[in-house]
């Protein structure tokens, strides 16, 4: 048939809806789309929502096209799609072509979340600061000891909003960068000494002991980029060392493990702290998600620090595994090929 033909020509999922109301042509992508027993069925089985109902009885009665909006409900996102509905000519049925929204939605829906985020994110230490500059110039201006009281938080909020650009700035340079695989090679042994050695203040002020356990006749050279995954393993020590329980002790294992196409160096951060409970560890990734937002803000987190180190891993072709269990601690995994 023609319009069989024409149809296999069209990228989207495209069905021809005859005069009697039954779907007479579909091509590979509606056959995907609904499955082939739709052929011949009555189109409003395929087609439930009632918009697309309304636009294709118009069609059919009224030879009026129109684009209507469907969206069907699935298990973690709704499936989004325009469909256009267009009358063929003497009245030979309606063609439905339909166009897959759900990932523009999605990415919409992100970037108003993010803007939000941010906005609140940098309200309150702005509001902070606004509120102690006015208190400063009036009621305390003579008094030092709350002038002191009052520079010490500002302080502490001006850095927050600094860690908080830095990160957006972060996340962006590594989003922009993330097709682009490192070739170098790097050591990583020295890459997490580096690091153990720069969070060791933080690790003695909360009494965490930092320990590296390497297999013996480890391969710890990978490809990659050094400067990141210095960041990497920073925000995943220093998370470790701040929430892993005073007095503990935190692990740092250094594995063999695979990829699908490559041997591979698997990383462990393993902490002694309160663990996470399992609701949360799918979220974990996500920009300012936090288990604990007020205990989080008062140890300095931007709620962006895993998800930075997502996209790195992402840019490395290397995997990131979270697994915790409530009073028994956490552990974060990098895997990365070795080739």
């Amino acid at each position: 048939m023609i319009e069989a033909a024409v149809l296999g020509g069209i990228p989207l999922p495209a069905l021809i809806v005859g005069p009697d109301e039954r779907i007479s042509v579909m091509n590979p992508a509606a056959v995907a789309m609904f499955g082939a027993a739709m052929l011949g069925r009555h189109h409003a089985i395929a087609l439930r929502h009632p918009e697309v109902q309304a636009a294709l009885m118009r069609a059919l009665r009224q030879a009026e096209g129109g684009v209507a909006r469907q969206v069907v409900p699935g298990p973690s996102q709704d499936a989004v799609h325009r469909v256009t509905v267009t009358p063929l000519p003497q009245g030979a049925g309606v063609l439905c072509v339909l166009e897959d929204l759900s990932e523009v939605e999605q990415i919409g829906q992100m970037r108003r979340e993010f803007v939000a985020n941010v906005s609140h994110e940098l309200r309150s230490p702005l509001t902070a600061l606004s509120g102690f500059i006015e208190t400063l110039k009036g009621a305390a201006k003579d008094d030092p000891v709350a002038r002191e009281r009052f520079l010490l938080i500002m302080e502490r909020e001006a850095g927050r909003m600094n860690r908080l650009i830095r990160d957006l700035l972060h996340l962006s340079r590594v989003e922009a960068e993330e097709r682009v695989r490192p070739t170098a090679l790097v050591e990583m042994v020295e890459i997490l000494r580096s690091t153990k050695t720069t969070l060791r203040p933080l690790a003695e002020k909360v009494g965490v002991t930092v320990r590296l356990d390497i297999a013996e006749g480890l391969r710890t050279q990978v490809p990659g980029d050094a400067d990141q995954l210095i960041q990497v393993f920073q925000n995943l020590m220093e998370n470790a060392v701040k929430y892993g329980g005073a007095g503990g002790e935190v692990v740092i294992r250094l594995t063999p493990d695979s990829l699908p196409k490559s041997a591979a160096l698997r990383i462990e951060v393993i902490d002694q702290g309160e663990g996470i409970d399992a609701q949360h560890l799918p979220r974990l990734t996500e920009r300012f998600y936090r288990v604990d937002s007020h205990r989080s803000r008062e140890k300095g987190g931007t709620g962006l620090g895993l998800a930075i180190v997502k996209h790195i891993v992402q840019r490395h072709r290397g995997r990131l595994h979270i697994s915790s269990e409530r009073g028994k601690g956490s552990t974060f995994a990098v895997i990365l090929p070795v080739e």
